[in-house]
């Protein structure tokens, strides 16, 4: 089936959120604990797998949320529609600091390829699945493992990622190496390995990890430029409980604030 027609409208910065608009009758789907607000006459249903078709049947259903629990994602996902008699609003918040990335599929081929957890709402009809990576290496060391998550359907997705993205063409035979965390999505047609950094120096000193994602053209990539991973990894080093230390910003006592505080 088609994908419903939405509208939408992203707010903010770097902590953004989309606010849908459904006219009467239209759905959107999102993934569970996702909803930041929405206007009354919007009624939520909670349904197995990735609530792209209500005519599955429970087999089908039962496959979906499968498919979901490989990924690491909730068995179930909350699908939104407008049962009022006029346009209705309901909004979606980034789940970390970062972008919100719309894509129409029916732009891209009808399908999506995109890392696990990268997914925040879609337009009802859009399909949530999984990608299995063919090639051993870039199942072992790509970061994201054999599987990557698949939208596809010819409606409006949206995705979250970290820090700011950016759009890459790149034309037939065209090849970007990118740091394997740092991969958000990448159309169909693109062709994803992994490969060796090259010495054994640059692996272990170089502080970039042993191995990079190389994407080959044509097609169009996204690109994070701070992956959740990478945030938390920072965030938890500085930590006092991790051995971190505070140096008091912000305040003109420092270390003599934290002390009347009662920290160490």
């Amino acid at each position: 089936m088609n994908a419903h027609e939405i509208d939408y409208r992203l707010y903010g910065d770097d902590m953004q959120f989309v606010e849908i608009e459904l006219d009467p009758y239209e759905s959107v789907v999102a993934e569970a604990g996702g909803m930041m607000m929405m206007d009354d006459g919007i009624v939520m249903e909670t349904v197995f797998g990735d609530g792209s078709s209500s005519g599955k049947g429970l087999l089908g259903r039962l496959v979906g949320a499968g498919k979901r629990l490989l990924t690491g994602e909730s068995l179930f996902m909350t699908v939104f529609t407008n049962q009022g008699s006029g346009k209705r609003r309901v909004a979606f918040a980034a789940p970390y600091p970062g972008k919100i990335i719309p894509v129409d599929l029916s732009e891209l081929g009808g399908k999506l390829i995109c890392q696990k957890d990268s997914f925040l709402c879609a337009a009802k009809g859009v399909s949530v699945g999984i990608e299995f990576q063919r090639k051993l290496g870039a199942g072992f060391f790509g970061g994201e493992g054999f599987i990557m998550q698949k939208l596809e359907g010819d409606g409006l997705a949206f995705l979250h990622a970290g820090g700011t993205i950016h759009r890459r063409d790149l034309q037939p035979g065209e090849t970007l190496r990118i740091d394997t965390g740092c991969l958000v999505a990448m159309t169909k047609d693109v062709n994803y390995d992994i490969e060796y950094v090259g010495n054994i120096k640059t692996a272990f000193f170089g502080g970039e990890g042993l191995f990079l994602a190389t994407v080959t053209g044509p097609g169009a990539v996204w690109v994070q430029s701070l992956p959740f991973s990478r945030l938390a990894d920072r965030v938890l080093a500085a930590a006092p409980s991790a051995g971190g230390r505070s140096v008091g910003e912000g305040s003109i006592l420092g270390g003599i604030g934290d002390w009347l505080d009662g920290d160490d």
